[in-house]
């Protein structure tokens, strides 16, 4: 019951910020929120991006075929450009509120169901996670100066574990702001 309120209170006070984190709440939030733990942005994952080029791909291949070189030429900087469009709309924030982790995508609402409340987080690891955790589902790709970190937290229905991967830009700050320090050395 506490990890169900603690998502919708994640989910309240996410919704009150914009996408872009750093420019702080949306003027239309009724009270000001509590800051904002930590977040980052991830790149689009890979299915969107194949999408995408594929059917940008067929868009100019259709111009090419119907027009030539002259209607590809035109066609291309639109074709491009909305392509783009399409990408930065599939740009994610990892946020951290006072409540919960959750991966938001800037075009979508974020699901209750993709929410780990931090009351249900049991502990942090740098790299892999250890062979007794659960295998991990990973989250995020690889970025230059990013670290792997390993998340273990409880699940919705309270009965079993799970592990997390996330690729994260300041490790200890993420830990810190799950409320699990990371252990060290």
């Amino acid at each position: 019951m506490r990890a169900a309120r603690e998502r919708d209170l994640h989910l309240e006070q996410v919704r009150a910020y914009r996408f872009l984190a750093g420019q702080g709440p949306k003027r239309r939030a009724t009270s000001v929120p509590a800051p904002l733990r930590y977040w980052q942005y991830d790149l689009p994952r890979v299915t969107p991006v194949l999408f995408t080029v594929v059917v940008v791909v067929i868009w100019l291949a259709v111009f090419a075929w119907g027009g030539g070189r002259a209607a590809l030429l035109d066609e291309a900087p639109l074709a491009l450009g909305l392509g783009l469009l399409v990408l930065l709309c599939n740009v994610g924030r990892l946020t951290i509120s006072a409540h919960g982790m959750s991966l938001d995508v800037g075009a979508t609402r974020t699901p209750p169901s993709g929410v780990v409340p931090l009351v249900l987080v049991r502990g942090v690891r740098l790299g892999h996670p250890p062979e007794d955790w659960p295998t991990a589902a990973r989250r995020g790709g690889w970025l230059p100066g990013r670290t792997r970190v390993s998340v273990r937290h409880g699940s919705v229905d309270g009965g079993t574990e799970e592990t997390v991967t996330r690729w994260v830009r300041d490790p200890d700050a993420f830990a810190k702001a799950l409320g699990r320090p990371l252990p060290r050395p």
